[in-house]
């Protein structure tokens, strides 16, 4: 056995509620509302669309950073990213350099990419969403530091409001990402960062890929 098959994983309840994709409607309105708020909301049928959409706005060469992601992991964005030489990908940088004496250079990079690309935890359909994180890495470039922003949002992840999102963080989002964490590393994940985007200043700098079909967790 391997040592990961080895490894005892505490799992937490997981409330399967919200794996329910959102209908047609709530998906429309959650657009029309994220369009209101100043992000640029697009709408596709499945995950081969969402891939191929999100691969057609990202630049060839552009430096692109990448938020631990299932559902970008999931649709084959990780992999063309990292792995078809069409793109200055910041994560297998960073991977190969010494967090105890380069931690400087981990943040410099990861900080401001020309597009970072990421999914959410939950968006609301009145138009914001939530970005849940244990380092928060992927927040400032969301938030502020990457020139372009593009979010992969499947169709489960819409909830009425924003109190549900916080309960969806927790109560489904946490649990899977935390048994994922235990597998992979042997350590427990933790909801240490949270960032609500209510609404984009800049226009056209966060484009949001709505999938009406479930797509990650």
């Amino acid at each position: 056995m391997t040592m990961t098959e080895n490894r005892t994983i505490e799992r937490l309840p997981v409330n399967e509620e919200f794996a329910r994709p959102a209908g047609a409607a709530a998906v429309e309105r959650t657009a029309e509302a994220l369009r209101a708020h100043g992000f640029d909301a697009r709408v596709v049928a499945g995950p081969v669309e969402a891939r191929d959409m999100l691969l057609d706005l990202v630049p060839v060469g552009a430096e692109v950073g990448e938020g631990a992601s299932m559902t970008l992991d999931a649709i084959g964005v990780t992999e063309a990213i990292e792995k078809s030489g069409r793109y200055d990908a910041v994560r297998p940088r960073t991977r190969s350099m010494d967090r105890a004496t380069q931690m400087r250079e981990i943040r410099k990079l990861g900080a401001a990419p020309d597009v970072q690309i990421n999914s959410v935890a939950a968006v609301t359909e009145d138009g914001r969403m939530v970005v849940a994180s244990m380092t928060g890495s992927q927040l400032g470039p969301i938030g502020f530091g990457a020139g372009r922003v593009i979010l992969v949002v499947g169709a489960q992840k819409i909830v009425p409001d924003l109190a549900t999102a916080f309960r969806r963080v927790e109560e489904y989002s946490y649990p899977i990402e935390d048994a994922k964490m235990q597998a992979a590393l042997g350590r427990r994940s933790a909801i240490n960062k949270l960032l609500v985007l209510n609404a984009e200043f800049i226009p056209g700098r966060v484009t949001v890929i709505l999938v009406r079909e479930s797509v990650g967790v």
